[in-house]
């Protein structure tokens, strides 16, 4: 078993696991969705770079990562191929409201809700989930509630398919990026955004990055993903041990 995989707690017995919260009794639920995110990448990334965070901080701050959610909504992509987006948050509410109870009923003092599909209905509904617990008169657990867009550090801005999303994945699982895929930039070649009637926002089908909203994923340095994914780990490991 690699390190990485001794944070997962799909793959621990119940040993395993009470033995790694019994030093930081942290567990991260992941949550994402399946939806397209252009050619180049697979349509469950929101819930890959989730997982794939929330592992690079329990690797820091100790605790366990439960498998990601792959269910989202919000957003504008839900007419796109392959996207399966909820109609609402009411089931992923209920979902994680009843880890949230299992997880304190363990003994677990705190957890930390993070999505990797950020569209603005998800990210309210997994804050007023946190903010409903922890306004309970009694308990053990405490949850934060954050997302991939609110690390204010990032060495890139947050984005659709672009170059974040990109670069990000490809620090966790570079076999899944595929650029290749893309039409080439020698005969589509990036447009200024003040030039290009889409705009950083290209939903029209006829367009070569038809998709992506952000900068050019083309133009992604793929060797910076694990020093994103690392950054990333870094700062959602503090805010798990800020929660504590």
């Amino acid at each position: 078993m690699s390190r990485a995989d001794r944070v997962r707690a799909e793959l621990l017995s119940p040993e395993e696991l009470n033995a790694r919260l019994a030093t930081h009794s942290i567990a991260y639920l992941p949550l994402g969705t399946l939806e397209f995110h252009g050619p180049h990448l697979p349509i469950g990334l929101d819930a890959l770079t989730a997982h794939g965070v929330c592992v690079a901080a329990a690797l820091r701050s100790g605790g366990i990562v439960l498998p990601a959610v792959y269910q989202g909504f919000g957003g504008g992509h839900g007419h796109y191929p392959w996207t399966i987006m909820m109609a609402g948050g009411e089931g992923i509410r209920d979902h994680l409201h009843t880890t949230l109870t299992r997880l304190e009923e363990f003994g677990v003092k705190t957890a930390v809700i993070f999505s990797g599909h950020f569209a603005p209905e998800q990210l309210d509904m997994i804050d007023q989930v946190a903010a409903a617990w922890n306004d309970r008169e009694a308990g053990i657990l405490t949850v934060a509630a954050t997302a991939v867009n609110r690390c204010p550090t990032a060495p890139l801005p947050p984005d659709h398919a672009g170059e974040f999303e990109t670069t990000l994945l490809a620090g966790i699982a570079p076999e899944l990026v595929h650029l290749e895929r893309l039409p080439s930039s020698h005969t589509h070649p990036a447009l200024d955004p003040e030039d290009d009637p889409y705009g950083l926002h290209r939903h029209e089908r006829e367009h070569p990055l038809w998709g992506v909203f952000g900068p050019d994923p083309r133009d992604a340095n793929l060797g910076s993903g694990p020093a994103l994914l690392g950054h990333m780990g870094e700062w959602l490991a503090e805010q798990a041990v800020t929660a504590a």
